[in-house]
């Protein structure tokens, strides 16, 4: 079992880490329409730093070290990103291929999905 915990957890660095550099890159654009209006920070700043923090949680994931502390982080980020999410659905925002009120709906419940995995595979949460 341990060694499935494991490769979750490495697979989920990797998720952060394609996404991150995704942030940084090709779907910035995208990632911008996610930030809500009452943000006091400009999206693209907001986009830019949430990549950059993806990717190290995503290294820190991947390298196995500290995952109690790695998972509960992630998790907390995952909750702090949320908002983006709700925001797109609530104001009919088409972001990834979520061009309906339905998709976007079903989006909303992965989020949390995701604060299980990688408090689950680090174990930070038994």
């Amino acid at each position: 079992m341990e060694i499935v915990r494991k490769g979750f957890q490495v697979l989920l660095g990797a998720a952060l880490i394609y996404a991150g550099i995704t942030h940084l890159t090709t779907n910035r654009l995208e990632f911008q329409a996610q930030v809500p209006t009452w943000v006091p920070l400009s999206a693209d700043f907001v986009v830019l730093a949430s990549g950059v923090v993806e990717i190290a949680l995503g290294i820190a994931l991947a390298s196995l070290q500290y995952r109690r502390q790695v998972g509960w982080i992630t998790a907390a980020f995952f909750i702090a990103i949320f908002p983006g999410n709700i925001s797109q659905y609530v104001n009919g925002i088409d972001a990834f291929g979520l061009d309906t009120d339905q998709a976007r709906l079903t989006r909303l419940f992965f989020q949390p999905v995701l604060v299980l995995w990688a408090l689950w595979a680090t174990k930070a949460w038994k």
